[in-house]
C-alpha cells in the first residue's frame, strides 16, 4: 500500500448524485455497515466546512508556493465533499430519519468545542492564544485526515461494495479516491506550522491521543441515532445497546464482511502514525485514486 508518485494539481470535482432509486440499507443484507457509513453523512458537512474555515485562516502564514497551492485545492475538494453528503442528508430525511439529535451533537464539536473560541471558553478567547488555536486545530485536521485517508485507501482496495447501491457506493468512492489524493495536504501543512521537529512530534501525537477516541465514538454514537429509527426492531435492538456492547458487533461484522474497515484496521493505522518518520505519503496510492476517479460514474457525468 505504497506509491510515491510526483506532485500534481488539485481540482475539485463537483459532482452530483440521485438518490431516488437509493435504500437508506445500501450494502444488501448489512443494517450494521449500512448504519454506520450512512451517519459518516451527518459528520462530513460540519466538519468539512469546518476544515474550509480553518485553513483559510492558515493562508497568510503560507510562503511555500507548492504548499499554498496544496491547500487551496483541498479547501475546494472538502467544499465539494461537504455539499454532496448534504444531499445524503435530504435523502435521510426524506426516508423519515430524524437527524435533529446527531446535528446538535456535531455542531457542538466543530462550532463550539473548535470554533473560534479556544474548547469554547470565553476566558481563552484572548489575542495571545489565536495563534496557538490556529495551529492546534491544524493539527486536528492532520489527525482526522490521517484517518480519511487511511479509510480513502482501504476503499480503493475493497470490492464488497460492488454489489451495494451504485450510487451511494459511488458516491464514498469519489470522496475517499480523493482523501488518498490529498492524503498529505494536511500533514504537510500541520509541520509547516510547526517548524520545531521534536515540538511537531509530540505535539501531533498529543492530538491524535484526543482526536482517536473522539473520532471512533462519535461514528458509532451517530449510527446509533440512525440504527435506533430503522424499521426493523430487531435492528433497534442491536443499536440501543451502550457504545462499549456496540463496538464488538461492529468488529465482527466489518471482519465477516469486509463492509468496513475493523476497529482492528484503524487501530494498526495510528501505530503508524507513533512513528517519528512517519508521513501519509505511504499510506496510499495516488495513482489507484486517479484511476477510480477516472471511471467514477459522477465524475464522468460531469465531463
Amino acid at each position: 500500500m505504497n506509491a510515491q508518485t510526483q506532485h500534481h494539481k488539485l481540482v475539485a470535482r463537483s459532482v452530483k448524485f440521485d438518490f431516488s432509486n437509493s435504500p437508506v440499507q445500501w450494502i444488501p443484507n448489512d443494517p450494521i455497515c449500512s448504519h454506520l457509513i450512512n451517519g459518516i453523512n451527518l459528520i462530513l458537512p460540519a466538519g468539512e466546512f469546518w476544515f474550509c474555515r480553518v485553513y483559510n485562516k492558515t493562508l497568510p502564514y503560507l510562503n511555500n508556493s507548492i504548499l499554498m497551492d496544496d491547500v487551496k485545492g483541498f479547501i475546494r475538494q472538502e467544499a465539494a465533499h461537504a455539499r454532496a453528503h448534504q444531499t445524503a442528508q435530504e435523502f435521510l430525511k426524506q426516508h423519515d430519519y430524524d437527524l435533529a439529535t446527531s446535528f446538535k451533537k456535531i455542531n457542538w464539536i466543530f462550532t463550539i468545542l473548535l470554533g473560534e473560541r479556544p474548547l469554547g471558553i470565553k476566558a481563552l478567547e484572548k489575542k495571545s492564544l489565536e495563534h496557538f488555536w490556529l495551529v492546534t486545530r491544524v493539527g486536528v485536521v492532520a489527525a482526522i485526515e490521517h484517518f480519511t485517508g487511511v479509510l480513502g485507501q482501504w476503499c480503493m482496495d475493497n470490492t464488497s461494495w460492488d454489489k451495494a447501491d451504485p450510487v451511494i457506493a459511488d458516491m464514498f468512492r469519489w470522496h475517499l479516491a480523493e482523501e488518498v489524493e490529498h492524503r498529505c495536504v494536511a500533514f504537510d501543512l500541520f509541520k509547516e506550522m510547526i517548524p520545531n521537529p521534536v515540538l511537531f512530534y509530540l505535539y501531533r501525537q498529543f492530538l491524535m491521543m484526543l482526536v482517536f477516541p473522539i473520532f471512533i465514538y462519535m461514528l458509532a454514537d451517530i449510527a446509533r441515532d440512525l440504527g435506533k429509527q430503522d424499521p426493523d426492531i430487531k435492528i433497534q435492538k442491536i443499536f440501543n445497546r451502550n457504545f462499549f456492547r456496540l463496538l464488538p458487533i461492529y468488529q465482527k461484522q466489518a471482519k465477516a464482511t469486509d463492509n468496513a474497515p475493523t476497529l482492528t484496521f484503524i487501530t494498526k493505522a495510528i501505530v503508524r502514525w507513533i512513528s517519528p518518520n512517519f508521513h501519509p505519503e505511504t499510506e496510499g496510492n495516488t495513482q489507484q485514486a486517479l484511476d477510480y476517479l477516472a471511471r467514477s460514474p459522477a465524475v464522468q457525468a460531469i465531463r
